[in-house]
């Protein structure tokens, strides 16, 4: 049955790849513990604007098999973190993975009705369709219907189009072409890709190390004091909470990684300034000894 509310929907890219990877990675681990592969929840955000609902992004939720219903307290929470880095962003519905709805599905779908009024509900069905030629994406609002007398709230299918800014489109287009240099396995380039983030977090502990014993030495008296970079190593310390925090725990990965790429500058470029120091000084104390001498 199709929808009759008017609405019109547009779904960007994001949302299905991140439904998509949700359910990779809950069936990665089902599978490697031997289990069956879990459906997968969350929410889909984005902004109506009169009769238009455009979905941008989504996130996971926590769900309680038992009860067929989602964690609250974790998806309020979730919701407050992105508030603080999408503000414009609103919960508009929620998805699931699936060949058809559930009858626990409108359970689902009620609870999230003292948040939007009238949520919608993506689903994709992560079974491969060779012959399928559209997306595995199903939206679906709910309507109020008389059956038998009785007035019940139902799924039923709207329409929707697929929606893309310019950085959206040059992203997909990357991910879909992206294919091993050699002819390698997909495994070989996931190898590649964490050798490279290895080699990347490798580094920037090297770097913190520096900084370290940069510090140790001024306060062993070792090397002079230098006001300018104590500064800039206190005002790089003062962008990140106590890691045992709560605010750590909370907001980190919302909000302090958008200053990750100023702050990785900075030490960058203390740790260059904290090497032309190491090299002055070494200078200094290898021309002494050889007038000593």
């Amino acid at each position: 049955m199709s929808s009759s509310s008017g609405l019109t929907f547009k779904l960007h890219p994001l949302v299905i790849v991140n439904i998509s990877d949700h359910h990779t990675r809950l069936k990665a681990q089902s599978v490697a513990q031997g289990g069956s592969v879990p459906r997968v929840f969350g929410c889909v955000i984005g902004v109506q604007r009169g009769r238009v609902v455009e979905i941008f992004n989504s996130f996971e939720l926590m769900y309680d098999a038992s009860t067929h219903t989602l964690d609250r307290a974790f998806l309020d929470k979730k919701h407050e973190q992105y508030k603080k880095v999408f503000p414009k962003y609103d919960i508009l519905g929620w998805y699931s993975t699936g060949s058809d709805v559930k009858e626990t599905d409108m359970q689902i779908h009620k609870s999230l009705m003292d948040i939007n009024e009238s949520p919608v509900y993506v689903l994709l069905n992560p079974a491969i369709n060779h012959a399928q030629k559209d997306l595995p994406i199903t939206i679906y609002e709910s309507e109020l219907h008389i059956i038998e007398g009785v007035p019940s709230l139902i799924f039923v299918k709207s329409n929707y189009t697929i929606e893309t800014v310019e950085a959206e489109r040059i992203s997909v287009d990357h991910v879909a072409h992206l294919k091993p240099s050699d002819g390698g396995s997909a495994a070989t380039q996931l190898a590649a890709h964490l050798t490279g983030i290895h080699s990347a977090i490798k580094m920037l502990n090297s770097r913190i190390r520096v900084l370290y014993h940069f510090l140790s030495a001024m306060q062993r008296g070792e090397i002079p004091y230098e006001n300018s970079l104590l500064r800039q190593v206190s005002s790089l310390l003062r962008r990140l909470p106590a890691i045992e925090s709560p605010k750590f725990q909370d907001d980190f990965l919302m909000v302090y990684m958008l200053y990750l790429h100023p702050n990785v500058a900075s030490i960058r470029y203390v740790t260059l300034r904290y090497t032309v120091a190491s090299h002055c000084v070494w200078y200094d104390m290898a021309s002494f000894s050889l007038h000593m001498v």
